[in-house]
C-alpha cells in the first residue's frame, strides 16, 4: 500500500465535526469510552482489535477499569489521515 498522506488542519476539523466525541491532541485524535465493567471494557477491546488487524492500522488503548481511552494516529506519516478517521468511525460503531 502506498504512502497516505496527513491530512491539513481545516480536514482534520471537518473529519472531527463528523465525530462530535474524538477530540485532537496533537497529532493524535482521541476519545474515552465509559463502559458499564471491567468485562464489557475488555469486550470492546477485543472488538477494536479485530478491526485494527483486519484495517492493518493499530491505535493506543490504555485501560483504567471500566473506562478505555482510544489515541489513532498514523504514526508513519507523522499524522493524522483517513486511516485515524475511518477506524475512529468503525471504533464508535462497535461501542454502540
Amino acid at each position: 500500500m502506498g504512502a497516505v498522506p496527513p491530512l491539513p488542519d481545516h480536514e482534520v476539523s471537518a473529519r472531527l465535526a463528523r465525530l462530535p466525541r474524538w477530540a485532537r491532541r496533537g497529532d493524535e485524535i482521541v476519545r474515552t469510552y465509559e463502559l458499564p465493567s471491567f468485562r464489557a471494557t475488555i469486550g470492546l477491546v477485543d472488538r477494536i482489535a479485530d478491526a485494527a488487524e483486519a484495517a492493518n492500522h493499530h491505535p493506543d488503548l490504555d485501560i483504567r477499569y471500566s473506562k478505555l481511552r482510544v489515541a489513532l494516529t498514523t504514526h508513519d506519516q507523522g499524522g493524522l489521515t483517513d486511516k485515524d478517521f475511518a477506524l475512529a468511525a468503525q471504533i464508535d460503531g462497535l461501542a454502540g
